[in-house]
């Protein structure tokens, strides 16, 4: 005769609870002895994926901390309830956002194959983790924008696969001149569909205002990655909060330039990995020896250079647009501003620390002089 499967689970489940491993052992061997329990085990992880959306989470959120907190065996589990949990509840006006996550979960959505045991105590870990997750500024479903037809959507589609590509082949290339013509053409497209959101949603009275995305800060060198990201961020008219306890900033700002804040940093870390991989080998050839120390203080000279010339080349934007475009900006740099107030109304300044090596400082800066970033053309 099995065990009442709902006692099971309870008792399994005072792990979650403690923080001791042998907590932990107790009731895996509970879960292990009980196969009937597994369909509501399951439920129940799916009710902790659902509260942790209900705390401000979204997908990509949820499999980031649990990659950052445990191993791939819980990203996996983590996936995989993630997926079925999104097939058996509505999660209506989620956004295409949402939807993207949940694709890019599909190839991880598979259990484990272990031993019952071990496949309990991965569980427990999990849903201890799951339980524990704070509550964070909800990122509200897409507010409604300019009227969009089918045409309008396909177009922006091509447009957004013809930068994506642009930029691939700019990290790709050897060649300097290559790269730069690729990064100037990419940047030409981002302003464009930029300038054509803002100027449609003004001209059609658009109920069009601020949106929010998370953008995850990976180990190592976070404060220097989260300072790159901050710099492309309000180069693209965005600002970007950075949470250094979950590893990820918030981006805040209008979806055009959200997506062109996406795309840039992406590049430009690419970039700056491979420049910082190149400069390194560099010092080593010459017989100096290089740590911790250099790649940091090379990532932190890149972003500090970086933000220079994109602020540049924000501020050569603004001096180059006219007419009617100047106030819309105006009326999207504060709105943009007010929603970042009401999302975060208590911020602080980080400093970077650890950048005490002049090499690394002096080669950081001038692969941020050769990153592929120019100003963005004229208008008119």
């Amino acid at each position: 005769m099995t065990s009442s499967t709902p006692g099971t689970v309870e008792r399994a489940f005072e792990a979650l609870y403690a923080d001791t491993d042998a907590a932990l052992d107790t009731g895996a061997s509970l879960l292990a002895a009980d196969p009937a329990c597994d369909a509501e085990l399951t439920r129940r992880g799916e009710e902790f994926v659902a509260a942790a959306w209900r705390r401000g989470w979204q997908p990509a959120d949820v499999v980031r901390m649990v990659r950052r907190r445990l191993d791939d065996v819980h990203v996996r589990l983590v996936a995989e309830l993630i997926v079925a949990q999104s097939k058996r509840r509505e999660e209506a006006g989620r956004g295409p956002r949402w939807e993207a996550q949940l694709d890019d979960l599909a190839d991880e959505a598979r259990a484990p194959r272990t031993d019952r045991f071990s496949c309990a105590t991965a569980v427990l870990e999990l849903y201890r983790l799951l339980l524990r997750l704070p509550s964070i500024e909800p990122l509200d479903a897409p507010r409604e924008g300019a009227p969009r037809d089918a045409g309008r959507a396909s177009q922006d589609s091509r447009m957004l696969g013809r930068i994506r590509a642009l930029l691939a082949k700019a990290e790709a290339t050897g060649f300097p001149e290559e790269a730069e013509a690729l990064s100037a053409k990419a940047q030409e497209l981002m302003a464009r569909h930029s300038i054509d959101e803002a100027l449609l949603a003004a001209r059609t009275h658009a109920k069009d205002a601020p949106g929010a995305c998370r953008i995850g800060i990976e180990a190592p060198y976070e404060t220097a990655k989260a300072v790159l990201l901050d710099a492309v961020a309000r180069a693209n008219r965005c600002r970007a909060v950075w949470n250094d306890d979950l590893g990820f900033s918030t981006v805040v700002g209008f979806e055009a330039d959200l997506e062109a804040v996406e795309l840039l940093h992406t590049s430009l870390l690419v970039q700056a990995t491979t420049a910082m991989t190149r400069a390194e080998a560099a010092q080593r050839a010459g017989g100096r020896k290089r740590t911790k120390t250099f790649r940091q203080s090379f990532l932190a000279a890149y972003a500090h250079r970086i933000g220079d010339r994109l602020a540049a080349a924000a501020e050569g934007q603004v001096a180059d647009s006219a007419g009617e475009l100047l106030p819309v900006l105006a009326a999207r740099d504060v709105a943009v501003a007010d929603r970042v107030d009401d999302m975060f109304p208590r911020t602080v300044t980080t400093r970077l620390r650890g950048v005490t090596d002049a090499a690394g400082w002096h080669e950081g800066s001038a692969a941020a002089d050769e990153a592929q970033v120019r100003a963005r053309p004229r208008l008119g």
